[in-house]
């Protein structure tokens, strides 16, 4: 698994009836496909979460999404960054992550992280928890994941979850890949080097080079050379001379880059790629939908990962 060059949709308002909607997704991710990206990835949350907009916007459940978009596409890989662990069962997830990999011929990446949003908790019926249990069940979840993702038969009893000979049937791969989220430097960056194939940093730019080493520390306290442990980040894309935006303010917290193409690509360059990050999601919901920001997009960033 490599995620170089990765687009996050994590908005469904494009101001169009629902039956033009998931149109305009697919839309998105052949333009992804058709523009070198290697990943498409959706949010995984079922209100609109608070920096983009308001709660009952539109959104979709992410792997019936991901589902469809499997049939839509031939060759980008299709994740969430990230799924809550809080809103699906661990043998459940297990399984819903290795039928998205069928549906795909192998294109499936399992995005996963704790849970954060209360508001969707408290109003669908989720159990939220304080931050040390959900972070108890996530690393409690993934042995049983990874176990029924590799074909074994888990049988497990902790403090929230229980199988016992949990079997995972029909598997198109032996491994599907595992990217945990988040910027938590002792849990999130212990459990990635424990258990993960790539690490999505969700921290500012500026903050890069000092999460990166202290994922190396995480790393070496497991005798795990980092090398093995790619790494990504998410950044908000707003481009000049793409038409009007929606503005949504200051709200990505450090992760926005603005300008011309050319300038994204720069800055995207010199305080990414340089500083030793593999790989860059971006998303554009203040473009909403609109056709050839992706393609502009992908065409200055292409080159620096190498595609």
């Amino acid at each position: 698994m490599t995620i170089r060059l990765g687009l996050q949709i994590p908005s469904f308002t494009y101001g169009r009836p629902v039956a033009e909607l998931f149109p305009a997704v697919i839309a998105q991710a052949r333009e992804a496909e058709a523009a070198g990206f290697d990943t498409v990835l959706l949010m995984d949350h079922f209100y609109q979460l608070p920096t983009l907009g308001e709660p009952d916007e539109p959104m979709l459940e992410a792997y019936t999404a991901l589902g469809a978009l499997a049939t839509a596409t031939e060759t980008v890989q299709l994740s969430t960054l990230v799924t809550g662990n809080t809103y699906r069962n661990p043998t459940l997830l297990a399984k819903v992550i290795t039928t998205l990999d069928v549906v795909s011929a192998g294109r499936a990446i399992l995005g996963i992280g704790a849970g954060w949003f209360e508001l969707e908790h408290r109003q669908l019926g989720f159990d939220f928890d304080t931050f040390t249990e959900r972070f108890e069940k996530l690393e409690e979840a993934l042995p049983i994941i990874v176990g029924m993702l590799h074909g074994e038969r888990p049988s497990f009893s902790g403090k929230w979850y229980r199988t016992e000979n949990a079997i995972n049937e029909p598997r198109y791969r032996d491994h599907i890949p595992i990217m945990l989220g988040g910027s938590g430097e002792k849990k999130t960056f212990g459990l990635a080097a424990r258990y993960a194939d790539h690490l999505n940093l969700l921290a500012g730019i500026d903050e890069l080079p000092h999460k990166l080493a202290v994922l190396k520390q995480r790393c070496a306290e497991i005798d795990r050379d980092p090398a093995t442990l790619e790494t990504s980040t998410l950044l908000t894309v707003v481009l000049d001379g793409f038409g009007p935006t929606r503005d949504l303010g200051e709200a990505q917290g450090g992760r926005r880059v603005a300008g011309t193409p050319e300038q994204v690509a720069d800055e995207i360059k010199r305080r990414v790629f340089d500083v030793g990050i593999d790989g860059v999601i971006v998303n554009l919901p203040s473009h909403g939908y609109t056709p050839g920001v992706i393609t502009a997009v992908g065409e200055v960033l292409r080159p620096l990962v190498g595609a």
